[in-house]
């Protein structure tokens, strides 16, 4: 998982069906699913921290 400013984004991914999500958390609480999609046997560590960013710079993290 990865904390920023009270966030908490938690990626999680399928191999099988190629594609992932980071669940979005604030003080517990669900707020997001940010899915993607990748190739190979797993995401890029560098696209799941890409989703974040954009994530955390829409809405003003």
């Amino acid at each position: 998982a990865v904390e920023r400013n009270g966030y908490r984004f938690e990626p999680e991914y399928s191999v099988i069906s190629q594609d992932g999500a980071v669940h979005v958390y604030r003080k517990g609480e669900f707020l997001e699913e940010l899915k993607f999609s990748f190739s190979g046997t797993s995401p890029d560590p560098g696209q799941i921290e890409q989703v974040i960013d954009e994530y955390c710079e829409t809405h003003g993290i």
